[in-house]
């Protein structure tokens, strides 16, 4: 079983930078894909960014391209999104998601397995 745990959610001006991080407890080899998913006001969750914990390859989400970047540490064991340049639009719940396997797109809802709680970004105009 795999647990995570994201933290670094916090109100911040457009323009400004976050970084969040999730924390994943239980084996590493339960899971090949880590990414963060985004859940706005009246939205649907969407998936914003993945790594592959094996080949460290990432995947963005096209309205986050150049402004955000997701990483790894070397355990596997913590995956991080660093958010520069914020826009209002970011305004959302983020979500830690691991997959047990990488498939397509790797930022398609329904290939993830294990859910964290959220952390919320606020970002005002």
């Amino acid at each position: 079983q795999v647990q995570l745990v994201e933290s670094g959610g916090d109100s911040v001006q457009a323009g400004g930078s976050l970084r969040l991080s999730c924390a994943a407890s239980g084996p590493t080899h339960e899971y090949y894909c880590l990414a963060w998913f985004r859940q706005g006001p009246g939205k649907e969750r969407e998936g914003v960014a993945a790594i592959s914990t094996a080949s460290g390859g990432t995947y963005y989400a096209d309205s986050v391209k150049g402004r955000f970047t997701i990483s790894q540490d070397n355990a596997k064991k913590f995956v991080y999104l660093q958010m520069n340049s914020l826009k209002p639009e970011d305004t959302a719940m983020y979500y830690c998601g691991a997959a047990r396997r990488c498939r397509g797109t790797r930022l398609s809802e329904p290939d993830y397995n294990y859910w964290g709680q959220g952390t919320q970004v606020s970002v005002s105009a």
